[in-house]
């Protein structure tokens, strides 16, 4: 499977308005920043990425994959993080919320994992990022930080081809945003797109995606996008 994702003439409309237009480019990199101003379009190519939004013209490619006409195919691929932990997170508990991810999960065979594979994966996830002790507690009393980790375990135990995180560090705190930032960047191993504006994570990607008026207006070293954005606003 082709790891680029494409977008040729993409353009979307909502409402008689037109909310990103004329978004033409190839992405490679395994580490892909969107950056740019509220409103410019950064969640939006997220979401189309992501097939929750059709285009309303033009075509999209996400790994071979037509998000528009291949969802079911795409959602078994792409994980998605949003960036309210509470709009993730389904299950009364930590431990459940992880193990009904892995729901219809099947191995390597073809077939569904059996309960005492998906107990060892929730079990290895918890304690690798510091959520033993909460593992039954009460999912929505865990703190900021606790709860988007677990929203991107949700994601990440499934272990897809993509992850698409959008503004993942924007609720936290600064020791949190580092930490939810150093496992995406640091940890992850497949390719992640994420919408930010964290600059600091920004920087940490291989290639950034400038948004600014509903359209793509450069592509290239994060760096020095991000000093032209600082500039630009200084």
């Amino acid at each position: 499977m082709t790891q680029a994702i494409s977008l040729e003439a993409v353009g979307l409309e909502l409402g008689g308005r037109h909310i990103v237009h004329d978004l033409t480019v190839t992405l490679e990199a395994h580490r892909i920043a969107v950056i740019g101003a509220n409103g410019s379009g950064k969640s939006t190519l997220l979401r189309l990425l992501d097939g929750l939004v059709p285009p309303t013209t033009g075509t999209i490619s996400v790994h071979g994959i037509d998000p528009a006409y291949e969802a079911r195919r795409l959602h078994r691929h792409v994980g998605f993080i949003f960036t309210n932990p509470d709009a993730q997170i389904v299950m009364p508990t930590a431990r459940e919320d992880l193990a009904f991810s892995l729901r219809g999960v099947r191995d390597e065979n073809g077939r569904r994992l059996d309960r005492a594979v998906i107990a060892e994966r929730v079990d290895t996830w918890l304690a690798a990022h510091g959520l033993a002790d909460h593992a039954d507690s009460s999912a929505h009393t865990l703190s900021g930080g606790q709860k988007q980790l677990l929203a991107i375990g949700a994601v990440l135990i499934r272990e897809p081809g993509l992850v698409l995180a959008d503004e993942p560090t924007t609720m936290l705190d600064l020791p949190n945003a580092r930490l939810v930032g150093d496992l995406l960047i640091d940890e992850l191993t497949q390719p992640v797109v994420i919408a930010t504006h964290d600059l600091e994570l920004a920087a940490r990607c291989d290639v950034a995606v400038r948004f600014a008026h509903g359209t793509i207006s450069r592509v290239g070293d994060p760096a020095e996008l991000i000093a032209e954005y600082r500039a630009e606003f200084a």
